[in-house]
């Protein structure tokens, strides 16, 4: 079974400056605090393109 979040390893909160409490959710579109609850939208239209 695939699991639907992500830990971000070795990453800091920004709000709380909390280690490895950041998760990435591709389904929601959201990078969220475990630690705080803060949340950050991801825009799926900002996206590199080969050249």
């Amino acid at each position: 079974m695939t699991e639907l979040a992500h830990i971000l390893d070795g990453l800091r909160c920004a709000a709380c400056h909390a280690v490895n409490t950041l998760w990435l959710d591709l389904i929601r579109g959201l990078v969220e605090c475990r630690a705080c609850g803060q949340g950050a939208l991801i825009d799926p239209g900002d996206e590199w393109e080969d050249a």
